[in-house]
């Protein structure tokens, strides 16, 4: 019960996905050591690919927290370290508030540290009611030899409860860029919408905007993507999603985007 392991591998591109060893002694104070999902953003921690509604997850979060990020790296938001995380005055199977506090590489997943420092990662969640919760989150880092400046921050909010999802995050960072580039801001929101129609069938509707510059706004890349989630048995997921994608600068034309998944769990 206060020790546990988990491991997740990838067999299209065989690597190492999760690897993670985590010691519980306390409900207030516990570890978690390995490569793992790392703690920012509700989204990026909370809504697993089993669990998330859409097929893609957000432009901010892509672009900011290592699925895609602007730094280069391609890490589906995880990283290798260690963190502390716990939870305080339970409440109705729910702890009120909760932490998180992690040291990590910062070169995403089976990446050596290319430099001597370490990212420090924290979050603090809020559960004031059943199915509601409130977090922000902080990353402190810096990547390759260069040490390259990679600041994040984020902060949101989400219900999720019986038929309802709600859901919305704002995430906005800094990031040094090679060759003497100097630091690029970033930043950008989304809010997500769902509505179980039956035990089996969702709808769901997002908007999504990111600046790359948030200096400039021809940068801007603004999504609108609808979707429908059917779960006809248990191991079975189907999605079917269309976006709308449109850019601030007259240069780029828009496009339609339709994506179709299939998931079987066995």
């Amino acid at each position: 019960p206060r020790l546990d392991y988990r491991i997740q591998l990838e067999f299209a591109s065989p690597k190492v996905v999760d690897a993670v060893l985590r010691y519980r002694p306390l409900e207030a104070l516990n570890f978690q050591l390995g490569e793992y999902k790392l703690p920012f953003s509700i989204e990026n921690t909370e809504y697993v690919p089993l669990k998330f509604e859409l097929i893609e997850y957000p432009l901010a979060l892509r672009r900011l927290m290592g699925f895609d990020d602007i730094c280069g790296l391609s890490a589906t938001g995880r990283d290798m370290g260690l963190m502390a995380y716990g939870g305080f005055l339970r409440r109705g199977g729910r702890d009120l508030l909760s932490y998180n506090l992690g040291v990590f590489n910062g070169e995403g997943i089976n990446t050596r540290d290319r430099n001597r420092s370490k990212d420090v990662v924290a979050r603090l969640t809020l559960r004031p009611v059943e199915g509601l919760q409130i977090a922000a989150s902080g990353y402190w880092g810096e990547y390759g030899p260069d040490y390259l400046e990679r600041i994040r921050y984020g902060a949101g909010a989400c219900y999720d409860r019986g038929p309802v999802v709600l859901r919305w995050e704002y995430i906005c960072g800094t990031t040094g860029l090679p060759d003497a580039g100097g630091t690029l801001a970033s930043d950008g929101w989304y809010a997500v919408g769902g509505w179980r129609i039956t035990p089996k069938v969702m709808a769901v509707v997002r908007y999504d905007t990111f600046r790359e510059n948030s200096d400039l706004n021809a940068t801007r890349q603004t999504d609108y993507t609808g979707g429908v989630l059917w779960v006809p048995f248990p191991r079975l997921r189907c999605q079917l999603n269309y976006t709308r994608e449109t850019y601030a600068a007259e240069e780029i034309s828009g496009r339609n985007v339709m994506c179709l998944m299939l998931t079987g769990i066995f």
